[in-house]
């Protein structure tokens, strides 16, 4: 918006910048799916994940795309980069691109992708490793503002991390020594049990406080020794204290405040440089006002902000909000204060503005109208709902112990008919009362609209291959579910209904408000969580592909598993969680983030490819578990405090009552946020190179 105010006064230059803009919103969204569709290719390409099961037992040979095929559209993809880097690097020009770290790096691994692309391509893709695969994330990094500020706040942090790291590893080797000299085994059965299962030697020593750091093989790490002596818990129970409850909280502490910390300077910058961009924007068209009407004032025509806006692409309601802000001036020419405040209307969640329902001439169709459009026949249509709920679980909790062939779903099957009847009648007369395009407004609609039709078709189509539900009935099942079902799976989604009750409920609409604006500000950190599951999946493929092999036996029957340790991998059957593709590496490594069991592919892998597959694993928890999930909980914590901040409550309440800012991530720091001064903006603008100030 800016950046169109300061060519305003070009001959021709809003329709060429608009026509420009354009074409880079294009530009970004092939670079978007462009990003995508390279990514995507690490599920076809060779090894495909293109089976039903990951199970090595049962799994049949995937299929592995002929050479040159993903090549192609790698190719294309590539080409796709080229051209956003060569028009980035003409836009910025040649100095400023020299000085861009990342525009640098960009162009880098774009040559290394091309020459591992041209050398897969001579060795007919038989090369043993790709390098340009771990490089793929990369490109989804450069192409976000926000995951490059995640990224410099967790290379801040590194500093402080590794303090704790530090503390953390003397805490284990410490333990690790004392539970080797404790746990000896030369008088007591418990104690040689203890050292056979846990304190063997000192990497399994270390293993296994390094996993009950975790609370994951609590409390059988203990249990041999404390079966024998109930001091030896002292041992365990000081680590866990040390370790999960002081170090690790700190280790967490010490992220949220980084990250706070970070981010606040940068959204400090990148405020400035928005203040900046309007104020520039105001001196130029300020200029159109001197000598004519008000010789002693400088200031703003709203006739030539409006002819800009008119040229801009936006919202049509954030828009039509700067229309009605710039009317609100009346024909005076704007100040450097209001102009700055026009550009606020962007933050604002503008409220939408339902059409008008339809008007009837009868008094009866009045009354009807008043009646189906009141709050309280949604109030009834929600106990209907929780009803419909309460007989769906009856049924459940009753036919638990009864055979599937032995169950009668007659009385379930009427149930379900005038249940369905009913959201049908709702649905009509919620049209009736709002019109079709007041109906649709809403969303609530939309879902319970949808909802209801297609409970409508599954049902008809029940009856018409099932007829009508009669005593000793009981629809026959057609592959993995039937119709029926399916009609009682997707009545489950009633329950969705109730969360139009939450806004009345002040504590559980605060949480749920900052829920959704965790959904709308998870683009970065899910960014971020892509790319390290990306690069360790990638590294997992080549590190450990083909290690975990099918045990001898009949492939469509479960190998007899009794003589195997228990709590072992091959006892648990965790065939499934191996690196032979990438999606079943994607599988494993979540497995491996919920810490859950994970001492189970330590030691498997341990045994299946080498002790130094702990490396591995071990980096993978730290980043995704440790670094990860403690950002994540930093990003939670500072949209909750936001919410429940009393001063942001008592500001809110004082300013306008009927707008309401979106709550974006660099808005959650709104109110500690310094806004630049006269003279700073004025400064830096007195040296730009291309503008001249007005006075």
């Amino acid at each position: 918006m800016c950046f169109l105010c300061l060519q305003v006064l070009c001959p021709g230059g809003i329709s060429a910048l608009t026509r420009l803009l354009c074409s880079l919103k294009m530009q970004s969204r092939i670079l978007s799916f462009t990003i995508f569709l390279i990514l995507f290719l690490a599920f076809i390409e060779t090894p495909s994940s293109l089976t039903s099961t990951a199970d090595v037992r049962y799994r049949s040979p995937p299929w592995d795309p002929p050479c040159g095929l993903t090549e192609s559209i790698e190719g294309l993809c590539l080409l796709v980069f080229v051209a956003d880097v060569s028009v980035k690097s003409y836009l910025v020009g040649w100095a400023q691109f020299q000085k861009n770290l990342w525009l640098l790096a960009y162009m880098v691994v774009l040559v290394v992708s091309l020459m591992d692309w041209i050398v897969s391509l001579g060795l007919v893709c038989q090369e043993p490793l790709r390098i340009r695969r771990l490089l793929r994330p990369f490109f989804l990094m450069q192409n976000s503002s926000m995951m490059k500020k995640t990224l410099k706040c967790i290379r801040s942090s590194l500093p402080e991390m590794a303090s704790v790291m530090l503390l953390l590893a003397l805490h284990l080797c410490v333990f690790t020594m004392f539970g080797m000299l404790l746990f000896t085994g030369e008088k007591d059965h418990g104690q040689d049990r203890e050292r056979l299962i846990y304190f063997r030697n000192l990497p399994e020593a270390l293993t296994s406080l390094l996993v009950l750091l975790t609370t994951a093989n609590n409390p059988d790490v203990m249990t041999p020794a404390y079966s024998r002596n109930r001091a030896y818990a002292i041992f365990f129970i000081v680590f866990t204290l040390i370790g999960s409850l002081f170090l690790m909280n700190l280790l967490t502490a010490i992220i949220y405040n980084q990250f706070r910390g970070y981010l606040m300077k940068s959204f400090q910058t990148s405020l400035f440089r928005r203040r900046l961009g309007a104020r520039a924007a105001y001196e130029v068209l300020s200029k159109t006002a001197e000598g004519e009407a008000h010789p002693q004032r400088v200031g703003v025509k709203p006739q030539d902000f409006l002819q800009v806006l008119q040229k801009v692409q936006l919202d049509s309601a954030h828009k039509q909000a700067i229309v009605e802000k710039v009317c609100s001036y009346g024909d005076d020419l704007l100040s450097a204060d209001e102009f700055q405040k026009l550009f606020n209307e962007f933050d604002k969640r503008v409220i939408k503005e339902h059409p008008p329902r339809p008007e009837y001439g009868s008094p009866f169709l009045q009354s009807a109208q008043f009646l189906f459009s009141h709050r309280y026949f949604d109030y009834l249509g929600n106990f209907i709902a929780l009803g419909n709920l309460v007989s769906v679980s009856v049924f459940l909790v009753m036919d638990a112990d009864v055979l599937p062939e032995d169950r009668d779903d007659f009385v379930l099957g009427i149930l379900n008919c005038v249940f369905i009847l009913y959201y049908v009648l709702e649905l009509l007369l919620k049209v009736f009362a709002l019109g079709l395009p007041g109906y649709l407004s809403y969303s609530s609609n939309l879902f319970d609209g949808l909802l209801t039709v297609v409970l409508l078709v599954l049902e008809i189509s029940t009856l018409a291959v099932y007829r009508f539900p009669h005593p000793g009935w009981k629809p026959e099942m057609l592959g993995l579910l039937s119709l029926w079902d399916m009609a009682r799976l997707v009545n489950m989604l009633i329950v969705f209904r109730f969360l139009r009750i939450i806004p009345s409920m002040k504590l559980m609409a605060v949480v749920a408000s900052t829920i959704l604006d965790l959904i709308k500000n998870m683009r970065a950190f899910g960014g971020i969580l892509v790319v390290v599951y990306y690069v360790f999946a990638i590294m997992g493929i080549n590190l450990f592909r083909g290690v975990v092999v099918a045990p001898p036996g009949n492939g469509s029957l479960a190998p007899d598993n009794s003589s195997a340790p228990c709590g072992s991998f091959e006892q648990l059957e965790y065939w499934a969680n191996n690196f032979d593709d990438f999606a079943a590496a994607l599988i494993t490594l979540w497995n491996v983030m919920v810490v859950n069991n994970w001492q189970v592919f330590l030691d498997a892998y341990r045994r299946y490819s080498g002790p130094w597959s702990k490396l591995y694993f071990v980096l993978w928890w730290l980043v995704s578990s440790v670094i990860w999930v403690n950002l994540f909980l930093a990003l939670i914590l500072e949209h909750f405090l936001h919410k429940w901040d009393r001063r942001t409550h008592l500001q809110s309440l004082a300013g306008d009552q009927e707008t309401s800012y979106q709550m974006s991530v660099e808005l959650l720091f709104r109110d500690v946020l310094e806004e630049p001064t006269e003279e700073e903006l004025v400064e830096k603008l007195s040296h730009h190179p291309h503008l001249q100030l007005c006075r």
